[in-house]
């Protein structure tokens, strides 16, 4: 049965939810060094030969893009209510994301003009697990932000099944309701790889964004500085702070829609209310037996689910905190109250009525959040993680000349007189050796 602790127990909460990396496996580091370094320097017969071993397809240059008729294919198969569902989607998601585009600006004052240049990446890549883990709903997310910021070519992979289509038929959907420009048949580390470097089939891109398992996470981290990503997200998590206003059927219902995703997910509840946090407890049971993927929700709340009692809400906002949560329910009797007090936390809930899997597929803010902590210091996926930004400095001669001897001053005391120098040569002080 999921623990109840006492907010004397913090550390212990934040021990249990945090230790969940998929970084510290050796073993898979070294095994993906290699798939990468291979793939970097054969290409395509490295990128084949791996798909061959790992996903049991048989894939050729001839045969590795996802064709129109592929595309087609998938749409016959979907019903027309999930379709609808989709466009409303993205309609929703490009809408959200409108709203946090930024425009080049120029500042002109007196004798110097200052300001910021926005340029779209160029080619983006995004990867989509294979097979359960392969969610429609996260091809909307990677795809639209860099279709809004103006990224003007997005390349999709996917891990093939064992007849060479793609494992997922419905992501090409997504793909090309969001505006994917390209869809290859690959997974798994040597995909990012080819990505990252690219082969004689896969173009590379600048930058690569998506979610995969523990060995995608890997090779992520491999090409970093090669290429940009998102981030390295670990397995998901959901803290809901609840009082004595919640409903423990809703709660317990939001908790277990964050167990369902894997053993390694965690599902909080921090509450001021012991009578609460015994009635989150039983429906947990409860519901759990009612739930077709109960086998992986009793591994993550055996592992990871946690019920804390804490004094005030207040509290609760400070245990949150320090959880840093990737989804964050502020489940209470007056949220816009408590909301003032949370500092760390990937998206934040308000209410009774704004269950996190809203926040999944329609509300329109980004899913792909920072996880494992790292909402300390990381934010959603965003317009601006596809964009470039420049600064601009345009300076007249007598602008220039007025603050020449201060520039030369601080460059000297650097030691750095060929800077200096730039300067100074510029108003007939050319600086020599002393």
């Amino acid at each position: 049965m999921i623990p109840i602790l006492f907010a004397s127990d913090g550390e212990a909460l934040r021990a249990r939810v945090m230790e969940r990396s998929q970084l510290q496996r050796d073993d898979i580091a070294a095994q993906v060094k290699d798939i990468v370094a291979r793939v970097r320097t054969e290409g395509d017969a490295a990128l084949f030969e791996f798909t061959r071993c790992f996903d049991r397809a048989e894939i050729s240059a001839e045969t590795v893009q996802v064709t129109r008729a592929e595309i087609d294919a998938a749409y016959a198969a979907a019903t027309p209510e999930w379709l609808d569902a989709m466009r409303e989607a993205v309609r929703r998601i490009a809408a959200f994301h409108e709203k946090q585009k930024q425009n080049t600006w120029v500042d002109f004052q007196p004798g110097i003009a200052l300001g910021q240049k926005i340029t779209p990446l160029s080619k983006v890549g995004v990867y989509v697990p294979g097979g359960t883990a392969a969610y429609p709903s996260s091809v909307l997310m990677n795809v639209i932000p860099a279709k809004v910021a103006g990224v003007k070519e997005i390349v999709m992979v996917t891990p093939p099944g064992r007849d060479g289509g793609v494992s997922y038929p419905l992501a090409l959907v997504a793909a090309d309701m969001a505006g994917v420009d390209k869809i290859f048949k690959v997974g798994g580390a040597q995909a990012i790889a080819a990505l990252a470097f690219g082969t004689q089939s896969i173009p590379r891109v600048d930058k690569i964004t998506g979610p995969g398992n523990i060995y995608v996470a890997n090779a992520k981290r491999e090409v970093f500085g090669h290429v940009g990503i998102d981030m390295v997200a670990g397995p998901s998590e959901v803290l809901v702070i609840a009082d004595d206003s919640a409903d423990p059927r809703c709660v317990a219902a939001d908790l277990l829609s964050q167990a369902e995703h894997d053993p390694l997910a965690a599902a909080i509840m921090v509450t001021d209310s012991a009578a609460l946090a015994e009635n989150v407890r039983a429906e947990l049971t409860r519901q759990t037996a009612l739930l077709p993927r109960q086998e992986v929700v009793r591994k993550s709340l055996s592992a990871y689910g946690t019920i804390v009692v804490a004094d005030t809400l207040a509290d609760c906002a400070e245990i949150a905190n320090r959880i840093a949560p990737e989804h964050l329910e502020l489940s209470v009797r007056e949220p816009y109250a408590l909301l003032p007090l949370i500092d760390n936390a990937g998206a934040i809930f308000l209410g009774h009525y704004s269950p996190e899997p809203l926040g999944d597929y329609l509300a329109g803010p980004n899913h792909v959040l920072p996880t494992s902590g790292t909402a300390r210091f990381f934010s959603p996926l965003s317009v601006d993680d596809f964009v470039k930004k420049s600064s601009i400095i345009c300076c007249t001669r007598d602008e220039l000349e007025k603050v020449a001897d201060q520039v030369i001053l601080l460059a000297q005391q650097e030691g750095l007189d060929a800077h200096a120098n730039a300067v100074a040569i510029r108003f007939g002080k050319e600086i020599k050796e002393k």
